[in-house]
């Protein structure tokens, strides 16, 4: 059995050597290939969003132009005025529509088109009579929106008509006097958009509803704005149509239309696969070094570790003669271990025979503490006697002192640490009554303690010292003096108060209490604090104060509510 015990444990340190050895390569490689990875297709998403930056610009050019074009020819009269079937000066009309479109002809063919949706002017020469349908289409949606509107061919592939038009409404005393129509072609998108795009990338423009508009190769462009039409409508993403390229989409607000650049994807399967294969080549080899470095290190470690498992089971019975030999000139860890192990024997074997000796210095202790408490108990007996030696010679008041004096005796020496309150009270009546036979009966004593509390438990000879406090300092020469007892519960904390009607508490003791520097009084009060804040914690302890409805101290003892049963029941669990 031990011997497959050690043998389990060389397969367990075989393994750990292959694994630091395994895994480090692991990682290094798909971290390396991952942070290449990531490297790349961030330069790629970055060079894609700079490409569409300058699209989008460029959009915003034409956007710009044409909004501004559309304001210069709906503040003409001589523009509005042809339109609208009033007089006309062809001439006039020409060079207006030229001088607004100066700055974006470059980008679009510019017409004018009356309320029916009849072709009335051009910047280019048109053949043939012309009509866009005001009822539906382009023309009706720039009269509902009263905005530059775009829409995309039906053909795109079909080079000789516009591949997209823009359209805004033209008023004229808030009446339809026209409409204001860019009409893009091929040839004058491809003149805007390929300085913008690498020789490996493809920009591909499409209307508010991802129809196609223009393609860098102008064959594809139905044919690719269906695959991607068809991604959104099914909820897919754009980078999942093909294996071989990435889309990056992007909306232009100026106009609402979309652009998507195609970009050849960084690593394709071939490369990954590649990678791959390298990376777990290098993972064999490095297996096949950690698997001869692990045998010859298993062999060099078993040895000692096999001594000092021997070892370690003497010593688990009780043998603690038993050392580990250290070879000369071993300063590895292993002897290192060796010489601690035999230095923790040696101190076992001290630590052993010093408990034998507290044992017995223990022992001797307690027969000396059982010996102590014949005293308290002679005391009592001798006080017993008197109380029936005072009682046969008629001396009440001498046998009530006894009697009380001999009770708090006996409470004093019971084994118990906590007591309930209804034994604490009983004891302070107790302590009372002799001082009130003492005093003359000078003052006179009250409890307001609910039913509901006298359960609870609290220290034991806890209140006689706060008693005896408000009696030699409360009530010294006070006429008719009162000393009163309460208990009340609030939020699961008992606050026990003993007050009296004497002069009361300095301003600067009032609050917490706090222990003087030098105790040279109150003594009680202090023992009192400690006992409750060594058994509840900080928050618990004494308070002193004044009382509020005349003169007085008041003494709060601050202390859990806690209970016999309570803590059988927990004790239990």
């Amino acid at each position: 059995m031990k011997q497959l015990r050690f043998s389990s444990f060389r397969q367990r340190l075989n393994a750990a050597f292959l694994a630091v050895s395994l895994v480090p390569v692991l990682l290094c490689s798909a971290l390396l290939l991952q942070i290449f990875r990531l490297r790349m297709t961030a330069d790629q998403q970055q060079n894609a969003e700079q490409q569409l930056d300058g699209a989008c610009h460029a959009l915003f050019s034409m956007q710009e132009g044409l909004q501004e074009a559309a304001i210069t020819i709906g503040g003409s009269e001589t523009v509005l005025g042809a339109l609208s079937g009033g007089w006309e000066n062809s001439a006039s009309v020409y060079s207006a529509l030229y001088d607004a479109t100066e700055d974006v002809r470059r980008f679009a063919r510019f017409e004018l088109y009356d309320a029916e949706g009849t072709l009335m002017y051009a910047t280019q020469t048109v053949h043939g009579a012309q009509t866009l349908p005001v009822s539906w289409g382009i023309l009706k949606e720039a009269a509902d929106r009263d905005t530059i509107v775009y829409s995309a061919s039906i053909d795109p592939t079909d080079l000789d008509a516009p591949v997209l038009r823009g359209a805004v409404r033209l008023t004229r005393d808030g009446q339809t006097a026209g409409f204001l129509v860019a009409a893009f072609y091929e040839t004058q998108l491809r003149a805007m958009f390929d300085s913008l795009a690498g020789a490996q990338n493809e920009i591909l423009l499409m209307d508010g509803f991802w129809r196609g508009v223009y393609c860098s190769q102008q064959a594809q462009v139905q044919t690719l704005s269906y695959a991607l039409r068809g991604q959104l409508l099914h909820g897919k993403a754009l980078t999942g149509l093909s294996d071989n390229f990435v889309y990056t989409a992007r909306q232009d607000e100026a106009t609402g239309l979309f652009l998507v650049l195609q970009q050849p994807q960084v690593f394709t399967r071939g490369t990954l696969r590649l990678l791959y294969t390298v990376s777990a080549l290098c993972a064999l080899g490095g297996v096949a070094v950690s698997i001869a470095l692990s045998l010859r290190l298993s062999r060099q470690m078993f040895q000692p570790i096999g001594t000092l498992h021997r070892a370690i089971t003497q010593v688990g019975k009780n043998d603690l003669e038993v050392q580990v030999p250290v070879q000369e000139g071993q300063c590895d860890e292993l002897g290192e271990l060796a010489q601690q192990f035999n230095g923790m024997v040696l101190s076992l074997r001290r630590n052993q025979q010093a408990l034998l000796e507290n044992q017995q210095a223990l022992n001797d202790a307690q027969i000396r503490m059982m010996q102590a408490q014949l005293n308290p108990h002679f005391l009592c007996n001798t006080l017993d006697t008197m109380k029936w030696i005072s009682k046969i010679n008629q001396v009440p008041q001498v046998a009530l002192m006894s009697t009380n004096l001999a009770d708090i005796l006996r409470f004093c020496i019971s084994p118990d640490e906590f007591v309930e309150l209804r034994q604490e009270l009983a004891i302070l009546g107790r302590y009372v009554e002799i001082q009130r036979i003492r005093l003359s009966d000078s003052f006179t004593f009250a409890q307001d303690v609910p039913e509901g509390l006298l359960s609870c438990l609290v220290p034991k000879m806890m209140l006689q010292p706060l008693a005896e406090n408000a009696i030699l300092h409360g009530l010294s020469g006070v006429q008719d003096g009162r000393l009163t007892v309460t208990a009340r519960e609030s939020d699961g904390v008992l606050e026990i108060c003993v007050l009296d009607n004497g002069c009361g508490f300095p301003a600067e003791m009032l609050g917490p209490y706090q222990a003087p520097e030098q105790q040279t009084g109150h003594l009680g009060l202090f023992n009192v604090d400690t006992i409750l804040r060594k058994h509840y914690g900080e928050s618990f302890g004494l308070r002193l104060g004044n009382r509020k409805d005349g003169a007085g101290a008041c003494i709060t003892a601050r202390l859990p509510m806690r209970r016999r049963d309570a803590d059988a029941a927990g004790a239990g669990c």
